[in-house]
């Protein structure tokens, strides 16, 4: 490809200051003029192409043809050519032998028994129209386009195609006219297959008339499904010095066979067609030529707007224009030019005002850096229509070759607002509707048909019938809001069922109507919107209240219940108490979650033989459940130890009650122990709970556990037991794993704690298990908490409370 050269006004100094418009016009008009200028071997060619069909001669035989009659009427070549298109005066006499073969080119053009065509009378006039046609044709598919319009009231042709056969055999398609942008594309190469007629036209140098469809689809390889399109088509060489390396096709649905006229015709334009097809070819187009003719190929089956651009420079080599060499079916200007239109137009020319513009130096970037270019979405105001419109614009430039592909993208407001409703309606669930009630028009959208549960072929329901697709509870209700709306104007807004094939769906239908000068409502417009997903969620929701209001009563009445039994099962001293010579304080708090009531208790109470007996334990779980098994594991362990038993076979048999009972997954941890007041010891056995913490002489240590396994844990426990000798101001304190136990920590730290609380604490006086609960529990509590604080005294307290015998503390 290469830039075409643009001569400014004034090649001193380059273009001047004007306005745009009047830069473009200047330079129009020089361009014009050096088009003029290159055409005058165009315009030679084709007189030597007028002679050439008139004369059936060959090319050099016309020259000298165009030559004699010059001299012999004193013109110049360049008039005598002009005098030959414009006339076409008739040839002078040639003496010629009968026995004197014709010439090369007419004999290639003839088919057998045919004799050369000589075009007189009104075949004349059609050739010389056609002469004066092709002058101004600029590439090989403005002349199929140029044959196309000539012919098509004179043979009854419908389309034309131009094959050229490639060095490497086959034929490729160089231009074409009357046939789709998908069909070219699909025969844009044919291999050399037998029984092509174009290719069998070039090899023999002879026309290929298929007049007979039956047998010319049996015989050849007919281009364009289905072949019954174009009954009839010719084939014809274009001769070029006694070859033919181009064929043109004239296909046509008139099912007759082509008469002698119209076989003459098309015979002289085949010979018209060589030498502007040679011109095509001449050296200024040389290597260049052949890739505006390729991307156009491409073009013409490619979707979108794009354009291909050369650059059109100064003699200073600044870039002033472009002309636009291939375009794509959907590139439209701003007036109203489309694809193969605009092929050989000013880019300028078409939109003046991009001049200077960033699009304008970024497309001069692109030439001289070979990076693309990518604009930003920018406002444009096309100008060349009588109504203004301003419309935006993305557009993005490439090279190609020594030219530019031009690509961009309108954003229509009309299209961008069409799609922004369709979303709306699409997130919506929603569909608008429209009924005109004095002509009866119905318009609804896509998604009305959706939300309504119908097919989209399905022509859209009248107001009157609306009610039908509702459920029978629903119906009545939306035929009477639906005629209140249509005889008064009143707005509807009304919620109904309607059946579909995927069940029950939830709608609302809201409408208005649009009145006359007198109220008479005249056309109704609104929308269909589906409330199915957010009804299911109202009614999930509304079912999750209910049952969470049924389960917190549930929970209520199970605690109240358990509070109850708890307060009557195990009563709380309401301060320190006498038992055997010691001080007993008991502390008892439920958990701050949950049901609130669990399973730990405990038991301090004066044996018949005026022992101590000392219990405290924990039943694993909460509710009612926990509180049952507490008062069962409490009441059968003092009854086991007042009745005589051990401490240890007391824990064995209360094990077994545990395995045996009606869950048998109930656990439990106890500590058991029996005082001897006159002999200061303390016995005791524990399952699974938590050491004793005993504080002497200022020393806080934890008691070193005898064995013994959790209760309800297996079948076979090995329980032992030891003794303590408690001496005058001794404190022993007993508890449930709920004072140490802390979220994320283990029980080692807090059993520092509490030791470190205790240490703190002191020995204390009435009441001190408040400041020891305080600095241990700071955070919610998520279990029961029991402590039993006992104390020997350091003397004898003489206003201390005894309890009495087979009392709990």
């Amino acid at each position: 490809m290469t830039s075409e050269p643009l001569l400014p006004g004034d090649p001193a100094t380059g273009p001047g200051p004007e306005a745009p418009a009047e830069v473009v016009a200047r330079q129009r008009a020089e361009l014009q003029r050096l088009r003029d200028l290159a055409a005058t071997t165009a315009v030679l060619e084709r007189a030597k192409g007028i002679l050439m069909a008139v004369i059936g001669c060959t090319p050099d035989a016309a020259q000298e043809e165009l030559l004699q009659r010059a001299k012999d009427g004193n013109r110049s070549l360049l008039e005598q050519c002009w005098l030959t298109l414009g006339a076409l005066p008739p040839p002078r006499e040639r003496p010629t032998h009968p026995a004197t073969p014709p010439p090369a080119s007419a004999a290639a053009g003839a088919g057998a028994g045919e004799s050369a065509p000589v075009g007189t009378g009104d075949s004349a006039e059609v050739l010389e129209a056609l002469g004066r046609a092709l002058v101004r044709v600029g590439s090989p598919h403005e002349l199929a386009g140029c044959l196309l319009d000539r012919l098509a009231p004179e043979v009854a042709a419908d389309a034309v195609l131009l094959y050229e056969r490639p060095p490497e055999d086959g034929l490729a398609l160089i231009g074409h006219a009357g046939v789709e942008a998908a069909l070219a594309a699909q025969w844009r190469h044919v291999p050399p297959v037998p029984g092509l007629p174009a290719l069998e036209a070039l090899r023999s140098g002879r026309p290929r008339w298929l007049e007979h469809p039956a047998e010319d689809r049996t015989r050849h390889l007919l281009i364009g499904p289905p072949p019954e399109r174009w009954p009839t088509r010719a084939w014809l060489p274009v001769p070029e010095g006694g070859t033919a390396r181009v064929a043109l096709g004239v296909l046509r649905r008139r099912d007759a066979p082509f008469t002698p006229r119209e076989r003459g015709l098309l015979r002289a334009a085949a010979r018209l067609c060589a030498g502007r097809l040679r011109a095509f070819d001449s050296p200024r187009d040389a290597g260049a030529g052949d890739v505006p003719r390729t991307v156009q190929a491409v073009f013409d089956a490619l979707p979108g707007q794009a354009v291909l651009l050369t650059p059109l420079r100064a003699v200073s080599g600044e870039v002033t224009d472009y002309r636009i060499a291939a375009a794509t079916p959907e590139a439209t200007d701003v007036f109203g030019r489309n694809g193969r239109d605009l092929v050989g137009r000013h880019l300028l020319e078409n939109y003046p005002a991009i001049a200077g513009t960033p699009l304008w130096r970024g497309c001069l970037r692109t030439l001289e850096t070979g990076v693309p270019y990518e604009s930003e979405p920018f406002a444009y105001q096309e100008a060349g229509i009588p109504a203004p419109v301003t419309a935006t614009y993305t557009v993005r430039a490439a090279p190609l070759g020594e030219g530019l592909v031009l690509t961009w993208l309108r954003y229509d407001p009309t299209d961008r607002q069409e799609q922004r409703l369709a979303d709306v309606q699409r997130l919506g669930n929603l569909g608008w509707a429209n009924w005109n009630l004095l002509t009866g028009e119905i318009a609804w959208a896509e998604q009305t048909y959706t939300v309504l549960g119908l097919r989209a072929d399905q022509p859209p329901l009248p107001l009157d019938r609306l009610p039908g697709l509702a459920q029978p509870e629903d119906t009545r209700p939306l035929a009477r809001a639906i005629a209140g709306l249509v005889s008064r104007g009143c707005p509807l807004d009304v919620p109904f069922r309607t059946g579909t094939a995927a069940g029950v769906r939830h709608l609302r239908m809201v409408a208005e109507a649009v009145t006359a000068p007198d109220g008479t409502p005249v056309e109704v417009h609104g929308f269909v919107q589906d409330l199915t997903a957010q009804r299911s969620a109202e009614l999930a929701l509304v079912e999750s209240e209910r049952e969470m209001l049924l389960q917190r009563g549930t929970l209520q009445a199970e605690r109240d219940l358990a509070a109850r039994l708890q307060h009557a099962l195990l009563p709380l001293p309401s301060k320190p108490v006498r038992l055997a010579g010691l001080r007993v304080e008991v502390a008892y708090l439920p958990a701050q979650a949950g049901i609130h009531v669990g399973g730990d208790w405990f038991s301090a109470i004066e044996l018949p033989d005026c022992d101590a007996l000392f219990v405290v334990g924990d039943v694993a779980g909460h509710g009612i459940d926990a509180v049952a098994t507490m008062a069962q594991l409490r009441f059968t362990a003092k009854g086991m130890v007042s009745t005589g038993s051990s401490l240890t076979g007391a824990l064995a048999r209360l094990n077994q009650l545990l395995l045996h009972s009606r869950d048998g997954q109930i656990t439990a941890t106890m500590f058991l122990a029996r005082y001897d007041p006159g002999r200061h010891v303390l016995a005791w056995a524990q399952a699974g709970h938590p050491p004793p913490l005993l504080v002497r002489g200022g020393e806080v240590r934890f008691l070193d556990r005898p064995g013994g396994i959790l209760l309800g844990a297996t079948g076979a426990p090995v329980y032992e037991s030891l003794e303590l000798r408690l001496e005058p101001g001794d404190r022993l304190l007993l508890y449930t794993d709920g004072l140490v136990e802390r979220p994320g920590e283990g029980l080692d730290g807090g059993f520092a704690r509490l030791a470190e609380a205790v240490r703190a604490d002191g020995c204390g006086e009435s009441g001190s298990l408040d400041a020891l609960l305080t600095a241990m529990l700071v955070d919610e509590r998520r279990d029961d908490v029991c402590v039993l604080d006992i104390r020997m005294p350091l003397e004898e307290v003489q206003d201390a409370v005894a309890a009495p015998p087979e009392t709990d503390a």
